[in-house]
């Protein structure tokens, strides 16, 4: 168990390493909004991959409190194994935006003033943690495990462009960025609704993908 709290720690905590600081170099490289996007879209993706890979037969490669979540209420995680891993993912993240800020000369706790609301922001949460709890589900229904690195990476990779959000996607990266207030950050006051809006979408992806998955194996 210490090996996988300490690989959802490292994990979570490099993940958001790796948003805070690619965002915050982005925006020392250019001042088009487009060009920072896309750096700190690209970083994400690969960082993202890596680590599902590297971490995947150790813990999941969970990295995110929805999906832990979906496995406990599934029950393919125990109940200690999930406050483990909930408390595991918080904490690396903070981790991590703290040592983004430290890397670019900001204080430690740089607390976000990006205020980001609404509706639409609110549905783009839905739809990108949506879409990664149903593929996440679908994978292991064709036992292609396998590709996560490739296609869960891929989908935030997209997500970030076609959601309103950016797509977040993660409770506890989420909670993480209000310790930055860089291209990355969000304000405190956002967090609650986003986190709302990212549970909603993983129990929507999960129903949906348990649904095709079941269907294909009643058909084969």
């Amino acid at each position: 168990m210490p090996r996988k709290y300490l690989a959802e720690f490292i994990g979570t905590g490099t993940l958001v390493a790796v948003v805070v600081g690619s965002g915050t170099m982005a925006t020392q490289m250019s001042e088009d909004r487009g060009v920072q996007l896309l750096i700190n879209t690209i970083s994400t993706v690969f960082a993202l991959g890596i680590l599902i890979l590297v971490f995947g037969s150790i813990s999941g490669a969970h990295f995110n409190p929805a999906v832990s979540l979906i496995e406990w209420v599934q029950k393919r995680l125990s109940l200690k194994l999930l406050a483990g891993y909930l408390i595991s993912q918080f904490a690396g993240g903070i981790i991590g935006a703290m040592l983004a800020n430290l890397m670019f000369k900001n204080p430690a706790y740089f607390p976000s003033q990006h205020v980001r609301s609404g509706a639409n922001l609110w549905l783009g949460e839905v739809v990108a943690t949506a879409g990664l709890l149903f593929l996440i589900q679908v994978l292991r229904g064709q036992k292609k495990d396998s590709l996560a690195p490739v296609v869960i990476a891929s989908w935030i990779g997209s997500a970030y462009f076609f959601t309103s959000s950016t797509s977040f996607a993660n409770p506890a990266v989420t909670f993480a960025r209000t310790f930055t207030d860089t291209f990355s950050g969000i304000a405190m006051g956002s967090v609650a609704m986003f986190m709302v809006a990212q549970l909603i979408g993983a129990s929507l992806g999960s129903i949906l993908g348990k649904y095709f998955t079941h269907e294909q194996r009643k058909k084969i």
